[in-house]
């Protein structure tokens, strides 16, 4: 018995070897197959690390993260973008080269026209949010020059070149391409994301809102259901007086004072628009305001150069609001002295 069991074992090893051997055999070309599918996906790729993109956006939904894929294989990465970003003109020029491209006749003008066209709009949303109508007005001027330029840049391109080609900010911007990503599906704003323009950095709109900023705090004011910052002026003023008032705006709030140094004033280097100082310790420094004001109001000591040198101001917190819709100092004083422009020019022409 043990003999016949021992021939039938020997019988049996050769066709269990041969099984293993097959088994590996497939293994291995199953493993190979895979691999090479893996690597064939990853080559795929039109943008590097989208498809972990898609993943992590839609984590169990297979169906989304094709639909994401399918629209990132759509978008073109741009290199004039990159370019842009790297050589903004806030971090190329003086105050002195700066302040003209905004403060011209024509933007002035352009602000008192569309003042007077929606002064009642204006009027309205001022008095809701606390923010001046002619704060409103200059920030649509700056940034758009009354919604004439919007951006030419397919939004989808433009995100997805920063957020996977632009490793100093791509956490940053591939946020915001996700947010762009979901904004049909938030808060009723109707876009054709394959087709909606903006600027190099993705922003929309007269107000060129960034998608987190048209997702949070862009209003529906004209109530017919949508979001839309390129046709409709209630939305578009509503949602820029949102924004500022959810930033913190104090109504009736000082914006900036210019100050006169006297010799031997104290050197303080420009540490952001949090408003640390209050304007009494400021004069202690040897900096003389305008005009008077609280001497307890919290302040910051803005120096920019001028045509004939340093100009000096005091800061308050609704200038660090502006920088909250652009962190540039210069584009705060942009909107501040091109609102002041375009209330003098209301004011004279007879508007309210």
């Amino acid at each position: 018995m043990r003999a016949q069991q021992s021939r039938s074992e020997q019988h049996a090893r050769p066709e269990m070897r041969l099984n293993g051997r097959f088994h590996w055999l497939w293994a291995g070309i199953l493993l190979a197959l895979l691999g090479s599918e893996w690597v064939l996906a990853k080559a795929a790729e039109k943008h590097p690390g989208m498809r972990a993109f898609a993943e992590q956006l839609a984590p169990e939904d297979r169906a989304a993260q094709e639909r994401v894929l399918g629209l990132l294989n759509q978008a073109e990465y741009q290199a004039s973008i990159i370019k842009a970003m790297t050589r903004p003109a806030e971090a190329t020029k003086t105050w002195a080269q700066y302040r003209p491209i905004f403060m011209t006749d024509k933007r002035i003008e352009g602000g008192r026209e569309f003042y007077a066209q929606h002064a009642e709009l204006l009027a309205r949303v001022s008095e809701q949010y606390g923010v001046p109508a002619e704060i409103i007005v200059a920030i649509i001027g700056v940034e758009t020059f009354y919604g004439r330029i919007t951006g030419s840049y397919r939004v989808l391109d433009a995100l997805t070149t920063l957020a996977f080609y632009y490793p100093p900010r791509s956490p940053y911007f591939s946020g915001e391409l996700k947010r762009f990503l979901g904004l049909p599906d938030e808060r009723g704003v109707a876009l054709e994301l394959d087709k909606v323009k903006g600027s190099y950095a993705g922003a929309m709109g007269w107000g060129q809102f960034m998608p987190t900023s048209y997702a949070t705090w862009a209003v529906d004011d004209d109530q017919d259901g949508t979001i839309d910052l390129w046709g409709s002026e209630r939305d578009i003023c509503a949602s820029v007086a949102n924004y500022l008032a959810e930033h913190g705006w104090e109504r009736d709030g000082p914006i900036v004072q210019r100050l006169d140094p006297i010799p031997g004033a104290r050197e303080i280097v420009w540490d952001g628009a949090q408003p640390v100082y209050p304007l009494a310790q400021l004069v202690e420094w040897g900096y003389q305001p305008a005009s008077v004001l609280d001497p307890d109001r919290p302040s910051a000591l803005l120096t920019l150069q001028g045509d004939s040198g340093p100009e000096y101001f005091a800061t308050f917190e609704n200038f660090r609001v502006i920088t909250t819709y652009n962190r540039s100092p210069m584009y705060a004083m942009a909107v501040t002295d091109l609102a002041a422009a375009i209330k003098s020019a209301v004011d004279s022409a007879g508007g309210s």
